[in-house]
């Protein structure tokens, strides 16, 4: 029987999205791929298990999310399911666990699901992409928390190497 993986994202600037393409890669079967912030109405009947990533932006996540979440917890909870959060935060190791993450803390609080298996990832750094405002907020945020604030070059902080284990983990629910 062919794995047919359920994949949901939130993602801002795209690393979120980038770490499920990596995460695909590596996992066996074929996956299907949905925004959550467009609310799909998905048949979850159709797959074999579920795959939730979301990203952090200025301490929160976005709000379809947890009404998602929420509002297909039975659905959820019927397969071998996974979430992982993308944070800027998580660059640090003592916020680089699910048990050491203030924004995994924060989502088992707001979400009536939890997942089976959880992962924090620390996302990108990208100046470039970013108005000015918000380069002015995010070299705030890291000034306050010890990141770069040099505007002149995007970072990516992500540590494949711990995406890697996760999709092993992933794949072998």
């Amino acid at each position: 029987m062919t794995v047919k993986t359920l994949v949901l994202y939130s993602s801002v600037d795209g690393q979120t999205l980038k770490i499920i393409e990596r995460i695909n890669k590596l996992v066996d079967g074929e996956a299907e791929l949905f925004d959550i912030d467009n609310n799909p109405d998905i048949d979850f009947s159709q797959y074999s298990k579920v795959l939730i990533g979301a990203s952090i932006r200025y301490g929160n996540f976005r709000k379809n999310l947890i009404n998602y979440v929420n509002k297909h917890k039975a659905q959820l909870d019927k397969l071998p399911n996974a979430f992982f959060l993308v944070c800027l935060t998580a660059r640090k190791p003592e916020k680089s666990l699910p048990s050491n993450n203030a924004y995994m803390a924060k989502f088992d609080q707001l979400s009536q699901w939890q997942p089976h298996l959880k992962g924090v990832f620390a996302g990108a750094l990208l100046y470039s992409r970013y108005n000015w405002w918000q380069t002015l907020l995010i070299q705030l945020i890291m000034k306050m928390t010890g990141g770069s604030t040099d505007k002149s070059q995007d970072i990516e902080l992500t540590d494949w190497a711990k995406v890697d284990t996760f999709s092993k983990d992933f794949s072998a629910l």
